[in-house]
């Protein structure tokens, strides 16, 4: 099924020309003009979206291997294509493999919350260290928190270019010290690019529950059949997420008895989940990730109308041109341009965003079925949250843990006390991803080796 011509509008295609070249802004335009005119230069744009065309974002070129194409198999989960990835931190070890692992790209096919197919790029890493465990060799899934909403940003593309610094744009790989952890314990390791983050034939969906946590669970089918691969369909597969991962770990747990019941589900580690949406967006309005709200926005607008009709009507022009600047950003960019920025200077009236919110029935309930918490998640979840962030709110990720506790899940919750090291400077959010990670890495270990997880929800009460 051709993808090319049911591109939904963005405030960024509908409002004002984005800033990138090549094939997205091509596709941005014909959509754009097939809407406003069906006109035949829609058509001519749309036939060079096919691939051949380079996507410059922010100065960097986009690999053709990135480029979905028109049509996608039919089964979730499918490898589209792979390639050798080179990793940009590895050293040769002394049997002649590079360590810590031999890394491949990946294209396969996932289904986005409207239900249509969408090709998801991704990296699969085989491991040079041995698996001392018993069974198979495990799978760890590896959602990677916010790296930003620019096809640069991708954390496959940061696995070979673990910093992108050029006059345009910022982005650090952060995640690989966690992923590089856990192929030292002897499991593999597939990471998602998540929905359009890498994929150039529309934006990522920043924060969609149903996006991300299948593209999550497709990534661990897909890594069965990568070329070389030792993981097989009997080997215990491990969730591992913190930040805008930990959302995507936990609404992936959450979807595989529906989703992907083929994928044994042997743990999740959730950190600093974003369960809710609407805490959430109180957290970053003013905070130095202030350009998230930009990321969230462009991207629900362009999967739900009734978002970007509520957008349309109460955006003026200098959100209108933050919307289409943050669209191709990373992380680094965001911050240097917008840290601190409350969401009041793009909403006309001087409003905040949650004030907007609150006013439109049809926004409220699009982000109350963001939620996470409201099923019962697969298999045993840690959930781990520091009670200084004020980012992705402690209360918030809490909760998520009590109505997952509610429902009789098997939940270790870890509440990280630390020193408050700053308000809405993303230091509260970012220390315990540090000092939590070994301790999340030996958790998640123990799953894949088959030992039993004993839920502690009976000391929520004694927890803060």
């Amino acid at each position: 099924m051709s993808r090319r011509n049911t591109r939904p509008r963005t405030p960024s295609a509908a409002l004002s020309p984005r800033r990138t070249t090549g094939l997205r802004m091509l596709a941005v335009a014909a959509a754009a003009a097939t809407y406003l005119a069906g006109s035949g230069a829609a058509a001519a744009a749309a036939a060079a979206a096919d691939g051949t065309t380079p996507v410059v974002s922010r100065g960097v070129t986009i690999p053709a291997f990135y480029h979905p194409p028109a049509d996608l198999p039919a089964t979730n989960g499918t490898l589209i294509r792979t390639e050798p990835l080179p990793l940009g931190l590895s050293i040769p070890g002394l049997d002649g493999r590079p360590m810590p692992g031999t890394a491949t790209r990946l294209m396969y096919r996932s289904t986005d919350s409207n239900g249509r197919a969408v090709g998801v790029t991704g990296a699969y890493i085989e491991p040079s260290a041995a698996w001392r465990g018993t069974g198979p060799r495990p799978l760890v899934a590896v959602a990677s928190g916010t790296m930003g909403q620019g096809d640069q940003c991708a954390p496959s593309f940061a696995l070979q270019h673990p910093l992108t610094l050029t006059g345009d744009t910022l982005s650090v790989g952060y995640e690989a010290l966690a992923i590089y952890r856990l192929l030292a314990t002897g499991a593999a390791v597939v990471v998602t690019d998540y929905v359009g983050l890498g994929a150039t034939d529309r934006l990522h969906t920043y924060v969609n529950r149903l996006d991300e946590g299948r593209a999550l669970l497709d990534a661990a089918r897909a890594a069965r059949t990568v070329p070389g691969a030792s993981v097989t369909d009997r080997s215990r597969v491990g969730l591992y997420g913190y930040s805008q991962g930990g959302g995507a770990s936990a609404a992936a747990a959450e979807l595989q008895p529906t989703y992907a019941p083929d994928v044994p589900l042997a743990g999740t580690y959730v950190g600093a989940p974003p369960a809710d949406l609407t805490a959430v967006i109180g957290g970053i309005d003013g905070s130095a990730l202030a350009g998230a709200l930009g990321w969230s926005l462009n991207g629900f607008a362009q999967s739900d109308p009734a978002v970007r009709d509520v957008i349309e009507a109460n955006v003026n022009d200098a959100g209108r041109a933050a919307l289409t600047d943050t669209s191709t950003m990373c992380v680094g960019d965001a911050i240097l341009r917008y840290a601190f920025t409350k969401s009041s200077r793009w909403i006309t009236g001087g409003r905040s965003l949650t004030a907007v919110i609150a006013a439109s029935p049809e926004a409220a309930a699009v982000l109350d079925r963001q939620r996470i918490g409201t099923l019962k998640p697969a298999g045993p979840v840690r959930v781990a949250t520091g009670v200084q962030d004020d980012i992705v709110p402690h209360r918030q990720a809490r909760q998520l843990a009590v109505d997952w506790c509610r429902k009789g899940a098997n939940v270790t919750y870890q509440a990280v006390s630390l020193p408050n090291l700053g308000d809405k400077l993303l230091t509260n959010h970012l220390a315990p991803l540090i000092t939590d990670q070994g301790d999340a890495v030996a958790w998640l270990t123990d799953r894949l080796a088959g030992r039993t997880a004993y839920s502690n929800c009976w000391t929520m009460p004694l927890q803060p």
